[in-house]
């Protein structure tokens, strides 16, 4: 046990586990408010386990980000299916965003990134970074789906993909930031069918 406690990690240490539990004390109380114990606490790792597997606080938020960015990606991806209407996929883009928002044991959570991140990101560079790198890549992915939509007459010609895709994600953005301020589900709700409204009200319906 003695040679355990120097390694600083438990013989059933659980890397992914761990950073789940370390996300979501970060996504609770913040970057700043999250404390070593904090951290211990909810990992079941003491202070030289944490070290020794993750580095510093900052490693161990800037890992929690990337799995949260990687998570959001593969969702979006999901919600993006192009065999189905572009309407039905924005709207199951906000739909998806909503249940990871609204979910919280205390209360709403938002966005790992947008709620934690962004204020993060002035002092510290490396969060700044994958903040950026995030959002960047979500609005590709999304601008993806704009692309064909144009191409398949889902939208006018004259409509800007690039553009467009920035302003689904601002909606998302927004609902992030509405859920944690303690917005209701049916104000969210409303929002996000005006969002689709917005972005898809020029395309052909089916």
């Amino acid at each position: 046990m003695k040679d355990e406690k120097k390694r600083g990690r438990p013989r059933a240490f659980d890397a992914k586990a761990a950073l789940g539990k370390a996300r979501d004390v970060f996504w609770d109380r913040g970057f700043a408010a999250a404390s070593l114990d904090n951290l211990s606490a909810a990992t079941n790792l003491n202070r030289p386990s944490l070290y020794g597997a993750f580095g510093d606080k900052e490693d161990l938020y800037l890992d929690t980000l990337e799995g949260y960015r990687q998570d959001g990606m593969n969702t979006l991806a999901e919600a993006l299916d192009p065999s189905l209407p572009l309407r039905d996929n924005i709207a199951r883009v906000y739909a998806g965003a909503l249940a990871i928002y609204l979910h919280g044991e205390t209360a709403a959570r938002g966005c790992l990134l947008i709620g934690t991140a962004s204020v993060e990101a002035v002092q510290h560079e490396r969060v700044r970074e994958v903040l950026g790198r995030s959002l960047n890549d979500f609005d590709d992915e999304i601008e993806k789906r704009m692309r064909l939509g144009v191409e398949r007459g889902e939208l006018p010609e004259s409509a800007d993909p690039q553009m467009l895709a920035r302003l689904a994600s601002a909606v998302m953005h927004s609902l992030a930031v509405r859920a944690r301020a303690g917005d209701s589900r049916e104000t969210l709700e409303a929002i996000a069918r005006s969002g689709v409204e917005l972005i898809c009200g020029s395309a052909n319906n089916p």
